[in-house]
Formats: C-alpha cells, structure tokens, sequence
C-alpha cells in the first residue's frame, strides 16, 4: 500500500503561535502582533486587541480634571493581577502611596451565583440524565472567568488586594529631585534588561507607568531636547524588549515641541474633562448627565505592518457605569426637538416624508 504524502502548500497555516502556551495577560494578534490587556474591556476592542507588545502609549494630559489617572491605574492593576513586574515612576515625593489607590478587579456575577449555599440549592430539581453534563459546565466556567483572565473590570471604589501588591517585582522611582534624567533612563533600561525580545520563547511581560512626565516641579522641566531624547531612546529600547509603556504628559508645557512628542508614540491618546453644565452640549449628546469627560484616540500603533489602522470613530465618552466601572462608549446626537427620538436614517418614507403609513418610492 502506497504512503500518503501530507498536503503542502504556499498558504499552509502557522501552527506556532497557536501551539506556543498561552501566558496570562498576553494575546495573540494578526500579522505576529502581541497585544497586553490596558485594562478596560471597551480600549482593548477600540485598539484592535490592545496595547501592542513593545510599543510606547502616550497620554495627553488635561489640566482641568485628572482622567488620565484612570487609564494609568487599569493599566497598572491588571499587570499586577497578571503577575507582571512594573515599573512606575511618578513626580510625588512618594511614589509607593500611589499603589493603595489601585482599584481591584470586580467578582464577575456569574461566578458569585457559582458559590451559593448548598442549602439554597436543594429546591433545585435536576433530571439525572443532565446532572453531568452541569457538573462539566461548571468547571470548564469557572477555570474561563478565573483569576487569569485578559481583561479584567476593575471597581474604582474597591481598592487593590495585598496579595497583589506583597511579593511582587514594583519597582517605583520618584522624578521629583532629579535634576535630570540619567536616573530615570538608567532604571529604565535596568528594568527592560530582564525582558529580552524571544517571541518563540516569552516568558514574562514588563510594563512601565511614567506618570506627568514633564510636570513643572520637575526639574528637568526645561530640558525640552533631553526629554525628547529619553522618548526616543525608551521607544527603541521596547522594541527589544516583551514590555509596554504608558507615560502621561500635559501638552500645554511643551506647546513647541508638542508636536514631536506626538510622532514619538505608537499610540496616542488624549483625555478631556466636560464642563458641570454645558448647555450645548447637553442638547447634542445623549447621556450627557452620565459622562466624566472625553477620550480621543489620535494615533494607533502600527507593528509589523505598514497599513494603517482607520478607526470608525476617534472620540469617545467616558462614563463610570453605577459609579464604579470605567466605560467607553461612542458619541450619540440626541434627537431633534420636534423628532420622535428614533436614530437617524429610520423614517418609514423612503423619500423623506414623514407622512405615516406605506412606503412611497
């Protein structure tokens, strides 16, 4: 009997990413493009998967309210959930305090009715032929929504647990004294040292929070071309590296060379506070009583690729789902006065009309 040969072709499929073992906090995306979680559920979906592993996010800062310290502190807890050594270096004088304001990631509902009472279930009558198959269910469920989980929603109000923060590699840096930035460069490159660029073989992850990077009470404040220079050489240095960085910074410091920060990011992001009572904008959008402020996603990052990434929709709301959840949600126009309040484009006459009744052509 003749040996079958094994079909090849051109356009075979690559089974190594697929066969390689999943680690937690770590995604496979298109064109070998690893993702790591930002920690809110709705970015990860805007950006394609999330932040791209080895790239510099940036985040323009606004003067008016601090909504950047929400991006920052998803970021950090879902590393510290996934058990993935940080680095955070901040212009206060202590750093560390920052870590007990890290909110913790929410019990999903799903996995609390998991852990009912026994007593609470004998009213629960189940056909022996399905007892089985329920007991399956509920191991295979309870291992997918468990402590490794990509994207974690994170309760602002419920602060992070000390087994997430005790025993862990946090190394914090304060950016207060320092008359330049030798030190943060230094430790910079010590921390991406421990993560080597071996796509078969990633064993860890690494991830960098600079926060108000260019704060006034820096002293490096003025050191434009210096500042420039870190940027450029922390980009380079994350390429070779299984890291990610996020740094804060107000563009109102450096309105001259703004411009150059930006080309620096992989990803560009800027958050913008809303006014108490804004009128105007209160009869434009929908749901304007629920939004904190504005999120714009400026720029996507772009590996191993050279086409670019068109999103439907740059601007976002950000609101705080029953005052504990992060939540980005597309911008609405609220419905005309004089309208029925139904979307645009649903009038029932396809000439315009809006007489009711049958369709006119």
């Amino acid at each position: 009997m003749a040996a079958t040969k094994t079909r090849t072709s051109s356009f075979s499929r690559n089974f190594s990413g697929a066969s390689s073992p999943q680690i937690p906090g770590l995604k496979h995306g298109p064109n070998g493009t690893m993702f790591v979680s930002s920690g809110i559920p709705d970015l990860d979906k805007i950006l394609g998967g999330g932040f791209a592993l080895g790239s510099l996010v940036m985040v323009m800062e606004d003067a008016e309210a601090p909504h950047h310290m929400l991006l920052l502190r998803n970021f950090m807890s879902q590393g510290l959930v996934h058990n993935q050594p940080l680095l955070y270096a901040s212009p206060a004088k202590d750093p560390r305090q920052f870590l007990g304001t890290l909110p913790s990631p929410a019990v999903p509902k799903d996995e609390k009715s998991s852990h009912r009472d026994p007593d609470q279930e004998k009213g629960l009558r189940i056909a022996w032929q399905y007892k089985k198959y329920f007991g399956e269910n509920q191991q295979g469920f309870d291992s997918q929504n468990g402590k490794h989980e990509f994207c974690n929603n994170f309760d602002l109000r419920k602060p992070l647990e000390r087994q997430f923060l005790t025993g862990k590699q946090i190394d914090c840096a304060s950016i207060l004294d320092s008359p330049n930035l030798v030190t943060l460069h230094d430790r910079c490159a010590t921390f991406l040292s421990q993560f080597p660029r071996n796509d078969s073989n990633i064993s860890c992850v690494g991830r960098i929070a600079i926060q108000s990077f260019c704060a006034p009470q820096c002293g490096y404040s003025n050191l434009e071309w210096d500042m420039l220079s870190l940027l450029r050489s922390l980009k380079s240095m994350l390429r070779s590296s299984n890291a990610v960085a996020v740094v804060t910074f107000p563009p109102s410091l450096l309105s001259s060379s703004s411009t150059r920060w930006q080309h620096m990011a992989d990803t560009l992001l800027s958050v913008k506070a809303l006014p108490d009572e804004d009128k105007e904008l209160a009869t434009l959008l929908t749901g304007y009583q629920d939004m904190v402020g504005l999120l714009n996603v400026q720029k996507v990052a772009q590996i191993n690729t050279q086409v670019p990434v068109i999103l439907d929709t740059t601007t976002f709301s950000i609101k705080l789902r029953k005052r504990r959840f992060l939540v980005l949600e597309c911008l609405n126009q609220a419905p005309v006065e004089g309208s029925s309040g139904s979307s645009y484009g649903t009038s029932r006459s396809c000439s315009g009309s809006s007489k009711t009744g049958s369709l006119d052509f």
